[in-house]
């Protein structure tokens, strides 16, 4: 069974499964869905909560104890156990294989960790203790379900925003989610009846979005222009220094310049893989190849060296809307700056 993370509270209302796997990136996703777990299985008699990291220094002995214990001799017990970032060693997946012959229905076993890639979903370790209970995914939502997940945490808090407070919470808390919660908390002690208009939202948040320039230049290779925009002046705001743009995107451009080259000696995907970029961006670079041709490509590095001649030389001009007006450039297929995003 795989669910979002926002459903886990229904489903732990009809059952409470033996096994849970709480994987992903987001902090706030995680920690809820650990908290709920914990929570009902309090309420079902597991008084008992034991949490161990999966390190080199853990005694895996004492972990499996608790799955060897009976309810005759013990209360029943719920066992956390929060997995490495980065590689699953063998040795790792080999006692998480062990872990799984123990089970039984006195010990809960919570799982916690990182997204899996697909090889790591497709290890024994991973398909034996799936098969025996949830996988919640506890991935940042990305644009197109952020919206709905704003409207859903509005709705546990009895609050009503209309179509534009709602595009402006996603917006300003994209990247900080921990942010959200705690201005939609605000939100509601301020506005006892629960509505929520552009106005009230203006006026009761501060913005809480963290943008990084990689934000950006992801922004830009998707041809995304009011998301560059949106982005630029975040960055703007909290005082980035534009340098950091013009590094950024002047590697970007030279990359897309070579793979435009190279692409007709050598098939697109094969040169991705030679260039080593991550399949998870990989539209992002399709998008902009079939969006810029060669020429574009060389009038937006000339407007880059402009750019950064303006930052090293006429301290007193600032860059930002010239970079604003680079974005324009890079995310439309020709002349014509039409907002198309």
């Amino acid at each position: 069974m795989r669910i979002f993370a926002e459903k886990l509270p229904d489903h732990l209302q009809h059952q409470l499964m033996p096994v849970y796997l709480l994987l992903g990136n987001e902090p706030l996703l995680l920690q809820e869905s650990r908290l709920s777990i914990a929570q009902q299985a309090r309420e079902k008699g597991f008084a008992e909560i034991y949490r161990y990291q999966a390190d080199s220094t853990l005694d895996w002995n004492q972990v499996f104890e608790h799955f060897q214990a009976l309810s005759l001799f013990s209360s029943q017990q719920l066992v956390e156990l929060t997995l490495p970032e980065g590689n699953m060693n063998a040795q790792l997946t080999g006692q998480l294989l062990a872990l799984e012959e123990m089970l039984h229905p006195d010990t809960i076993l919570v799982v916690i960790g990182n997204k899996l890639t697909k090889a790591q979903e497709n290890a024994k370790w991973f398909k034996a203790l799936a098969a025996h209970g949830c996988l919640v995914n506890c991935l940042t939502p990305d644009l197109n379900r952020l919206p709905q997940f704003v409207m859903n945490r509005c709705r546990k808090l009895r609050l009503t925003p209309d179509q534009e407070a709602l595009q402006m919470l996603a917006q300003w808390h994209e990247g900080n989610l921990l942010a959200l919660a705690q201005s939609l908390e605000k939100l509601a002690l301020l506005y006892p009846d629960g509505q929520l208009t552009l106005i009230r939202v203006e006026e009761s948040l501060s913005r809480h979005n963290h943008f990084t320039v990689y934000h950006w230049t992801d922004a830009l290779l998707d041809g995304k222009s009011n998301r560059c925009q949106r982005i630029l002046r975040q960055l703007e705001a909290e005082g980035t220094e534009p340098v950091l743009l013009l590094r950024s995107i002047q590697k970007e451009l030279l990359l897309l310049l070579t793979l435009h080259t190279q692409q007709q000696q050598l098939p697109l995907h094969t040169l991705m893989d030679k260039h080593r970029i991550w399949k998870s961006k990989r539209s992002l670079y399709v998008n902009a190849l079939n969006r810029l041709n060669t020429e574009k490509l060389y009038t937006l590095i000339q407007m880059l060296s402009q750019i950064e001649l303006t930052v090293k030389t006429q301290y007193e001009v600032s860059p930002w809307s010239q970079l604003q007006a680079f974005s324009l450039q890079f995310t439309q297929p020709d002349s014509a700056l039409a907002l198309t995003q």
